[in-house]
C-alpha cells in the first residue's frame, strides 16, 4: 500500500462499518510491512497488498488469502482499468531525456519488495538487454515520496514512481510539475489488490466484495472514491496478476548495479 492511500483507507473502513454494521478498525501508524505480518498472523482480515508480494503469497501451496477486489484509478490515462504505471522521474534540469540516458546514474527505489519501484525496473532492464551494472549506484529510499525528495534534493538522478502516488503528490504540491520531468513510463501494471483472509466466513467475504464493487452506485460511496482519486472498485481474478509473475521472472536475473 502506497503512502497516498492512508486517508482513503480510513474512509473505506468507516464506510464499510456503516454499511455492514460491523465494527471495523483501520490499522495505521505502523509500516505496511508490519501490517502485512499482522495479516499473515490472522490479526488483520483485509489488506491492501503490493502486486509482487501478492503473487508470492498466492502461489504458496496452501494460501490463506484470496482476492477481494481492486480499485480503479480516476484519470484519463488509466482508461477505466485497474492498472497503474511506473513513471521514470528526473529533475527538470536533468540532461536525461530517456531511460537509456540514465546509464551510469544514481537511482533510488522505494523498497525491494515493491513491484512499481523495483521489480518492474529490473524487468524493464531485462527487456533492454541490460543484466547488470546499468546504474552507478542504487539507494533504497523507503517510500516513493522519499525517492522523489531525493531526486529534488539532488541526492539521486532518478527513480520509478507509482503513477497514482505521483498524481497525489502533484495534488499536494502545485509547483511539483515545474521541478520534475517524466522521461519514460513503464507499464501498465495490474493495480495492487485488496486481499481477504480465508478465516473470514465465505458469506461475509462475498457480502464485503459485493458492497465494494457496488459502492460507486451509492452517493456516499462515490464521495469516498472521488476523494481518494478512484473511479470505482471491481472484481479481480488471480490470472490478472500473471504479468507481474512474468516480470518477476525476468527481474530475478537482473541487478541494478
Amino acid at each position: 500500500m502506497a503512502e497516498n492511500t492512508e486517508d482513503f483507507c480510513r474512509a473505506i473502513a468507516a464506510y464499510l462499518q456503516r454499511k455492514l454494521n460491523v465494527p471495523t478498525e483501520y490499522v495505521t501508524g505502523i509500516p505496511w510491512q508490519e501490517r502485512e505480518a499482522l495479516f499473515d498472523g490472522g490479526e488483520i482480515q483485509v489488506l491492501w497488498l503490493c502486486g509482487l508480494p501478492y503473487v508470492h503469497k498466492a502461489d504458496l501451496a496452501e494460501s490463506s488469502m484470496e482476492l477481494l477486489a481492486v480499485p480503479v484509478p480516476a484519470g484519463k490515462r488509466y482508461g477505466s482499468r485497474p492498472v497503474y504505471f511506473s513513471d521514470v522521474v528526473v529533475r527538470r534540469n536533468s540532461a536525461c531525456r530517456s531511460f537509456r540516458d540514465l546509464r551510469g546514474a544514481t537511482w533510488a527505489y522505494n523498497e525491494p519488495r515493491s513491484h512499481s519501484g523495483f521489480n518492474v525496473v529490473r524487468a524493464h532492464l531485462f527487456d533492454l538487454g541490460e543484466i547488470d551494472h546499468f546504474f552507478a549506484a542504487a539507494v533504497e529510499a523507503g517510500a516513493h515520496s522519499r525517492s522523489l525528495q531525493m531526486i529534488l534534493s539532488g541526492a539521486v538522478d532518478g527513480a520509478a514512481i507509482d503513477s497514482t502516488v505521483l498524481d497525489w503528490l502533484g495534488g499536494q504540491r502545485n509547483d511539483l510539475a515545474d521541478e520534475i520531468r517524466v522521461i519514460d513510463t513503464i507499464g501498465p501494471s495490474p493495480i495492487p489488490p485488496w486481499v481477504i483472509s480465508r478465516q473470514v466466513a465465505p458469506s461475509q467475504r462475498q457480502a464485503l466484495r459485493q458492497l465494494l464493487v457496488e459502492m460507486h452506485f451509492d452517493p456516499a460511496g462515490r464521495e469516498v472514491l472521488s476523494d481518494g482519486r478512484w473511479l470505482r472498485v471491481t472484481a479481480a481474478d488471480d490470472h490478472d496478476y500473471d504479468p507481474i509473475r512474468a516480470m518477476a521472472h525476468k527481474a530475478e536475473r537482473v541487478s541494478l548495479v
